[in-house]
């Protein structure tokens, strides 16, 4: 197998596991706490709304018109972000660290990703930067930034359990 090959195939299984050790965050946080989870066909409709129609922010996302398929356009943009994370990541510690896994790697990266909601989604949506706008900001940004510190201890995990699968 090439390096490139590899590379890859361990960027897309590491940020595939790690995306769901975050959704699987989230559904415990739900069922637990009876924290609402975050809603990726909001995303979705983000998204569309951006992409079809040139509209980037809105007052309220939940209130902007739906669009077909908002669910599985945000589901999959979900996806496809968490394997960019994951690129991120290898291509800032090397091929290396996702055939050796440390752990602070992993939660740099996890931690820093919360940046784009505090910057880009939460604003997009009409809930200002980091939340600002939203009913309770502070509770916001702490479910943020546990949710992304979770999907960096996800990014560790899974890559170590891919690293003792191919031991």
């Amino acid at each position: 197998m090439s390096s490139a090959t590899e590379t890859l195939l361990h960027v897309v299984a590491i940020g595939v596991g790690a995306t769901a050790v975050m959704d699987i965050w989230g559904a415990l946080q739900s069922r637990l706490f009876g924290a609402r989870p975050m809603s990726y066909a909001l995303v979705g409709r983000w998204l569309a709304h951006m992409l079809l129609r040139g509209r980037v922010r809105h007052d309220a996302i939940a209130a902007a018109p739906p669009v077909r398929g908002e669910h599985a356009v945000g589901w999959i943009a979900h996806y496809v972000i968490g394997i960019a994370f994951a690129a991120v990541l290898v291509v800032l510690w090397g091929i290396d660290w996702a055939r050796s896994p440390s752990l602070a790697p992993a939660l740099i990266v996890g931690i820093a990703t919360v940046v784009f909601p505090f910057l880009i989604l939460q604003p997009a949506f009409g809930l200002g930067v980091a939340a600002a706008r939203a009913p309770n900001p502070n509770q916001a940004r702490l479910r943020s930034l546990l949710t992304h510190t979770v999907f960096g201890l996800g990014l560790y995990v899974v890559a170590r359990l891919i690293e003792l699968l191919h031991s």
